[in-house]
């Protein structure tokens, strides 16, 4: 197969020559509302003039109904260009009119080739432009077919050197392998401003929206929708929505508080322990680290005697939320050791903290946030690391009881 070639002409631009840094003039960071509240908190405040940012996710997961939405919004400031090489213009004002869409500033222009997007997008001059998806847009210049490798990187290449020299705010929109990463190399994710990944299933109605990188704003922080007829609807309190249908007094069940940012959630975790007539008996995780359930097992296992390697363990995060804290470890390790002693855990209590390998309860942070959403919520008891309890301050309504190992929060919760 011959080798890949790009054809470029012309000369060099001419640069600005380096200047010291103390000379330097800060840009001021303006930005433009999405009228989505939650994505507005992952972008770090609202959409930046000259930012790229890209969205990925699983193929009806909820990438294209966001984006337009938020364009929709975007149009009463000026031009919105919606971009779409996989719709045709009628299938896309069939989910306008699902979602409620009519703005007049919205235009919808179904091409593929980079050229010609480009050359309509400096005529319109639009405030924001929208690209779905980059991995169907090709230029000719590149010998090679719409979608690969090459055609992926010169495509968003020459979109992100148009958008910067513009001052055009730029969304793309990426599909994703099986392992959730980006399709094609990942040099996408460091020619955009902004990555932000959609978690969830198709068949569950919650949606988390988690930037991997942002160069206005924080990394940390969480967006949560929940997939409608009308759309993906922001969700205010996802506290509540995640715990609205939780057992109570059931074994295996215990809720603890992940921080996402600056914002607190609680999630209820639910593990399984079974006997099994395997050979080898079953780990299965959902929602948290294999690996470290399998680290709080053998702690259990070296700590409190008990006789886990004859069942199958199975643990899961309730409502498609993934938690990849540690702060969540003694909630994971009460929650198995209840479903083996098949006896519940007190439904009023939160439970927090890192457990480490000698059977400590090590402090977390932010747990004064963490403990005040769990009051706000109608809890009256929380287990917290004593290092942590020392320097909390006295919430209303609140027991906050301290714990140095896991013997201690055993006694309080599983005795």
């Amino acid at each position: 197969m011959a080798p890949l070639t790009l054809k470029r002409s012309g000369a060099p631009r001419a640069a600005p020559p380096p200047q010291p840094i103390g000379e330097l003039t800060a840009a001021s960071e303006a930005r433009y509302s999405s009228g989505i509240d939650e994505l507005d908190r992952v972008l770090g405040g609202g959409v930046v003039p000259g930012s790229v940012i890209l969205i990925g996710g699983d193929p009806g997961i909820g990438k294209s109904t966001l984006v337009l939405q938020a364009l929709a919004h975007l149009a009463a400031r000026g031009t919105a260009l919606y971009v779409s090489g996989e719709e045709s213009p009628q299938q896309i004002k069939m989910r306008a009119d699902r979602l409620g869409v009519d703005a007049s500033q919205l235009l919808v222009f179904a091409e593929t080739h980079l050229e010609t997007v480009l050359e309509q997008t400096r005529k319109i001059a639009p405030l924001i432009l929208a690209v779905d998806s980059i991995q169907t847009v090709f230029t000719e210049d590149l010998q090679a077919a719409p979608g690969s490798i090459g055609q992926i990187r010169e495509s968003a290449a020459r979109i992100v050197q148009f958008a910067k020299r513009e001052d055009l705010a730029c969304i793309l929109v990426g599909h994703v392998t099986k392992e959730g990463a980006f399709a094609g190399p990942r040099v996408l994710e460091h020619m955009v401003d902004t990555a932000l990944y959609f978690e969830g299933d198709r068949g569950h109605p919650f949606r988390i929206l988690r930037a991997v990188k942002n160069r206005f704003g924080s990394t940390n922080e969480i967006g949560v929708f929940e997939m409608k007829q009308e759309g993906l609807l922001a969700v205010e309190n996802p506290s509540a929505l995640f715990l609205a249908e939780r057992p109570v007094d059931v074994p295996g069940s215990v809720v603890i508080a992940s921080v996402e940012g600056t914002r607190p959630i609680l999630v209820e975790l639910q593990a399984l322990v079974s006997p099994t007539a395997l050979g080898t008996p079953r780990r299965t995780t959902l929602g948290v680290d294999h690996n470290r359930i399998a680290l709080l097992v053998a702690i259990l296992e070296k700590k409190m005697g008990l006789q886990l390697g004859g069942h199958d363990i199975f643990v899961n995060v309730a409502g498609g939320v993934r938690i990849d804290e540690p702060a969540a470890d003694l909630g994971a390790l009460l929650a198995v050791a209840s479903s083996f002693i098949d006896r519940p855990i007190d439904p009023q209590a939160l439970v927090i903290g890192e457990v480490g390998l000698a059977g400590e309860v090590r402090a977390v942070g932010q747990v004064e946030a963490r403990v005040r959403e769990a009051a706000k919520l109608g809890f009256a008891r929380c287990i917290v690391p004593e290092g942590s309890r020392r320097q909390l301050p006295d919430i209303p309504k609140m027991r906050v009881e301290g714990v140095q190992s896991i013997q201690q929060a055993w006694d309080l919760l599983l005795a």
